[in-house]
């Protein structure tokens, strides 16, 4: 084998390690700022990551009664259903999904949000936010199990 080409693999061993380590965990985006959101799905996906989006909290509902999710990116202000309405309904429906929910918000300090927010266990990122905080919080949610939430 060419050195360079083992220097090459080499390098690229510990993505691969990762995006092997995270495949077939589905996020779910839910946020009314498309851009944002299919930004995130793009990043998620390049580090092994199933990632779908929804535009608000009706939509995500849909997709989390239909299809397998293990954890959840979500706003607090969108039209239709908001994010906490949107917790509230996912805990009715699929409450192990709640110890795997990330609010990324600039809405934090809203007074209609606040006490919601200190109700609930989920972790809260203020927008904007860092990819690298976004994903080790994703990863700290998903903590080191092996498969979907049960």
């Amino acid at each position: 084998m060419n050195p360079q080409n083992l220097e090459c693999n080499l390098l690229f061993l510990p993505f691969r390690n990762m995006a092997i380590e995270q495949r077939n965990r589905h996020v779910l985006i839910v946020d009314d700022d498309l851009e944002l959101a299919l930004t995130y799905q793009e990043l998620l996906q390049a580090h092994g990551y199933e990632a779908s989006t929804a535009a608000n909290g009706r939509e995500a509902l849909e997709l989390v009664m239909n299809s397998r999710v293990d954890a959840i990116l979500c706003d607090l202000s969108m039209p239709e259903l908001a994010g906490d309405l949107f917790y509230i309904e996912v805990g009715r429906a699929r409450p192990q999904l709640l110890r795997r929910f990330i609010f990324v918000t600039g809405n934090a300090v809203n007074p209609l949000y606040r006490t919601f927010l200190r109700s609930v266990k989920a972790p809260l990122l203020s927008k904007p936010v860092s990819f690298d905080r976004l994903l080790e919080t994703l990863k700290t949610v998903l903590g080191n199990e092996a498969g979907p939430p049960k």
